[in-house]
């Protein structure tokens, strides 16, 4: 019988790594993947990637800016699809909210499921850290649930002031 999925245990060095990607890229989504060993539920590395969400990057600029989405770019994107199946896969995708709020929006969860709506496109939990003009206001890790069909929050995370 399926149950609430077990977070991926993020050490607080690395999501503070996390958090300061989403400061350096604010007012826009920063994007990345956290990596570890394929043997834990743990992470132990960042990988930072471009939001090509920006203007003449991705075709999907027309309705959205990178203030209001992120999409992982070509190249990061093979990278993310390889290391899958390497030793320290990724684990936990991550992007920011520059409203300050860590949510799972509608969005999110159109672009994390599979075409074929069969399940989460990749094998990977999302965090979502919500940032403002002044801190990190909060991060939340999001996981698939068979249950719900959808991702489902499964931890909260206290922000920062970054």
């Amino acid at each position: 019988m399926p149950g609430r999925p077990t977070p991926i245990e993020i050490p607080e060095p690395l999501l503070f790594e996390v958090y300061r990607e989403a400061r350096r890229c604010f007012p826009a989504e920063c994007c990345g993947w956290l990596a570890g060993p394929r043997s834990e539920l743990a992470v132990q590395n960042a990988r930072v990637c471009h939001n090509a969400q920006s203007v003449d990057a991705h075709p999907d600029t027309l309705s959205r800016s990178s203030e209001t989405a992120y999409v992982i770019a070509g190249a990061d994107l093979m990278a993310l699809n390889r290391d899958l199946d390497g030793e320290a896969p990724p684990k936990i995708i991550f992007h920011s909210h520059p409203n300050g709020r860590a949510y799972f929006s509608e969005t999110d969860q159109r672009a994390a499921v599979s075409p074929w709506g069969d399940g989460p496109m990749y094998p990977v939990q999302q965090l979502v850290v919500g940032i403002d003009e002044a801190a990190v206001v909060e991060a939340a890790l999001f996981a698939w649930s068979e249950d719900a069909s959808a991702f489902v929050e499964i931890q909260r995370f206290a922000g920062a002031a970054i």
